[in-house]
């Protein structure tokens, strides 16, 4: 059991788009188990295969019994309700910090699994929040940076101030 160091806010391997995954290869194949590790850990949500210092289009999630453990690569969002959803965000590249975010209530993508066969990861509140946030780490993006204005300003404030 591999459970990867977490790279935190400021490392640009956060801040760089992710290479799909081309061919399915050992190295993929460790990729994935280190994901699902270190998702694993009580507390975790999702980790994208950048936040382990891995810049390649892949995902892990821990959804308990909502949604279960499982990986994804190279996902697409392929569809974003309209309906929306205002909670508090918090990200694990970002420790200790929550701030509230809008996301679209409903998110459903698509990819493959580890055989290379296409799978589905979809839902409603944590889920879609989960894809929403996942995909733009393998972007390059982190949610704070779709924060509100004058929330975006406090949170780049107490980022400075924590780091």
């Amino acid at each position: 059991m591999t459970v990867r160091p977490i790279r935190i806010v400021g490392d640009p391997v956060l801040r760089t788009p992710c290479d799909p995954i081309r061919t399915i290869t050992d190295g993929t194949r460790a990729l994935v188990q280190d994901l699902l590790d270190t998702v694993d850990d009580e507390g975790r949500a999702g980790v994208a295969a950048n936040q382990i210092g891995i810049s390649l289009r892949a995902f892990s999630w821990n959804l308990g019994e909502e949604g279960g453990l499982g990986c994804i690569l190279n996902p697409v969002i392929v569809e974003l309700s309209e309906d929306l959803q205002h909670d508090d965000e918090g990200c694990l590249s970002v420790p200790e910090l929550f701030f509230p975010r809008t996301r679209s209530a409903y998110a459903r993508c698509v990819g493959m699994d580890i055989e290379g066969q296409e799978i589905e990861l979809a839902g409603e509140g944590l889920v879609a929040r989960l894809i929403q946030h996942e995909v733009g780490h393998l972007d390059g993006v982190l949610y704070i940076d779709g924060l509100e204005r004058s929330v975006k300003k406090r949170a780049l404030r107490q980022i400075r101030e924590t780091l």
